[in-house]
């Protein structure tokens, strides 16, 4: 079966590669390859694909690296969502789905606080109302006279008495 992969050519710390078509079961440092479609420089991230021959190859049931698709999505050859092409301990960071885990986060916490201040309002209403017919019993008898207060008449103690 044929596969497009990547084809490391570079020398040491200088990753280039090669996107080459070549029988899945040469190895990828075998040098052996039908057709060269593209080159890939790492350290720049240019990326020069012919996407003709690529698509061609597609179309003839060839089948792509998880990192060519990537990069043939990324580069609008092919239309589809990544793959993870990384182990599962390092898996490929989602930013929209992390930006929508947020965004429901932060709607969620502004729900509960809604709720929270809706139910204070209603412990509020609750406590006037409940207030409300205790002034109502309290008023009728703020209209009945009091009686006039005695004036208080202070008395001397002995200590108060002056002394001559």
């Amino acid at each position: 079966m044929l596969k497009i992969r990547l084809q490391r050519t570079g020398r040491k710390h200088e990753p280039t590669f090669r996107v080459v078509l070549t029988e899945s079961k040469n190895g990828p440092q075998s040098g052996k390859f039908k057709e060269i479609l593209g080159s890939y420089d790492a350290r720049v991230d240019s990326k020069v694909l012919n996407a003709e021959r690529i698509t061609y190859w597609m179309s003839q049931g060839v089948q792509v690296s998880g990192t060519i698709h990537n990069m043939l999505v990324g580069e609008g050859i092919i239309k589809g969502k990544k793959i993870n092409v990384l182990s599962k301990k390092s898996p490929i960071i989602d930013e929209e789905k992390l930006k929508a885990e947020a965004e429901a986060k932060a709607a969620a916490e502004e729900a509960k606080e809604k709720a929270r201040v809706e139910a204070e309002e209603a412990a509020k209403a609750a406590e006037e109302a409940a207030a409300a017919p205790a002034e109502e019993e309290k008023a009728p008898e703020a209209e009945t006279p009091e009686e006039p207060k005695a004036e208080e008449v202070k008395e001397e103690t002995p200590a108060e008495e002056k002394k001559d």
